[in-house]
């Protein structure tokens, strides 16, 4: 999800919530502490060199259990990070949330809820760092049967 997208998406809504895979919820009393740009600039495995920017949000809670972020506030800080540092809408928002380390998740809207999705690494260079490509896996039962009988030394027990 991009920038656009979830200023749309907040325009329609009248409470803000952030589901984490496992289905548990982001406390209703969470801060919005950061809406910014980030820049990671690095060589893969293969030696080439690669550039990725992000909008990353920033949820945290606090003990402010009277705290209720309201889809306008929301939409005011973005656009306030839009202003002042220039961000491209077009990019993809990244969502860092605590758990027992930070957390870095993408984001889809589902239901009138934000989908806090798993991220995976993976590497971006299988084409020249010598990783094989995935072996195709079959079920024995898939090969079928044979009326080929086993001999002894004949190799195939």
């Amino acid at each position: 999800m991009n920038l656009n997208q979830i200023k749309e998406i907040l325009a329609t809504q009248e409470t803000v919530v952030f589901q984490l895979p496992n289905k548990s919820f982001v406390p209703e009393h969470f801060h919005v502490t950061e809406v910014g740009i980030i820049t990671k600039n690095f060589i893969d495995c293969g030696g080439k060199v690669r550039e990725e920017k992000v909008i990353n949000f920033q949820l945290w809670e606090a003990g402010d259990y009277d705290h209720r972020l309201a889809p306008s506030k929301l939409i005011n800080i973005i656009e306030l990070s839009e202003k002042v540092l220039n961000i491209n809408p077009e990019l993809e928002i990244e969502v860092e949330y605590q758990s027992d380390t930070i957390g870095k998740y993408g984001l889809e809207f589902n239901n009138s809820i934000f989908q806090l999705t798993s991220k995976m690494t993976a590497c971006l260079a299988t084409d020249s760092c010598g990783i094989p490509a995935e072996k195709l896996k079959k079920n024995l039962v898939e090969l079928g049967t044979s009326n080929a009988t086993c001999t002894s030394g004949g190799g195939c027990c």
